[in-house]
């Protein structure tokens, strides 16, 4: 008996890694994408693995169940989110010293998911899919929401440093109307918007609309 694999049979097993790496991807891909154009309830295991071209045991194997497959997509996307809000939030602070102004703090977090809405394919939905599982994502997601505020914290912290005049629990309730704002930005609203004012909106233009939102969120910080 051998020791270890012979260098035919360990050559053997990486295109077979490979096999398994472009199966993963190509699941996570057509999964994000399905769910976030129809929703999560509306697309089944069979619609996923057909987007994917791939054999349809291929969920349950690489993630254990659709609902497993949704919560990996969402841990994936929230978290290359939360690290570039993470990271303009550092360049703010490497600007100011340690102490950015509340504007620049805002618009860390502000700005990252208003731009992927509008930016490539990849990103926007990514964006769609994100708002689709804050909505009517799985009892796991749920639960990440309401307990995983560990990416807020350092914005929290930041936004009291900045007004130190204000009592910390009157900052966590800004912060909290802040989120609101950016979390209400769904399609849906927007179409709700241009019934509203006749069509004098328009939220195509990614500049302007950030500059309302981070307008509008710095005024109720400074107020």
């Amino acid at each position: 008996m051998t020791d270890a694999l012979s260098p035919d049979a360990a050559d053997d097993t990486v295109p077979e890694l490979d096999r398994d790496a472009a199966t993963k991807a190509a699941v996570l891909t057509a999964a994000e994408r399905l769910f976030a154009v129809h929703g999560f309830r509306a697309v089944s295991v069979r619609d996923i693995t057909a987007e994917a071209g791939v054999n349809l045991a291929s969920v349950n194997y690489h993630f254990g169940s659709k609902d497993a497959l949704l919560f990996e997509i969402f841990r994936r996307r929230t978290a290359e989110l939360n690290r570039e809000r993470a990271r303009m939030l550092h360049e703010a602070e490497d600007r100011h010293a340690g102490r950015p102004p509340v504007r620049a703090i805002l618009a860390a977090l502000i700005e990252p998911p208003l731009r992927w809405a509008g930016r490539g394919e990849r990103q926007r939905i990514a964006m769609q899919f994100i708002i689709r599982a804050r909505n009517e994502g799985t009892e796991a997601v749920r639960e990440v929401i309401r307990g995983d505020v560990s990416h807020l914290r350092r914005f929290a912290d930041a936004l009291i440093a900045a007004r130190p005049e204000l009592p910390p629990e009157e900052a966590y309730w800004r912060l909290h109307f802040v989120l609101g704002m950016i979390h209400n930005n769904r399609f849906a609203e927007f179409d709700r918007l241009h019934a509203l004012s006749d069509g004098l909106t328009r939220e195509s233009d990614v500049e302007a609309l950030l500059k309302r939102m981070v307008d509008f969120a710095e005024a109720g910080f400074l107020a």
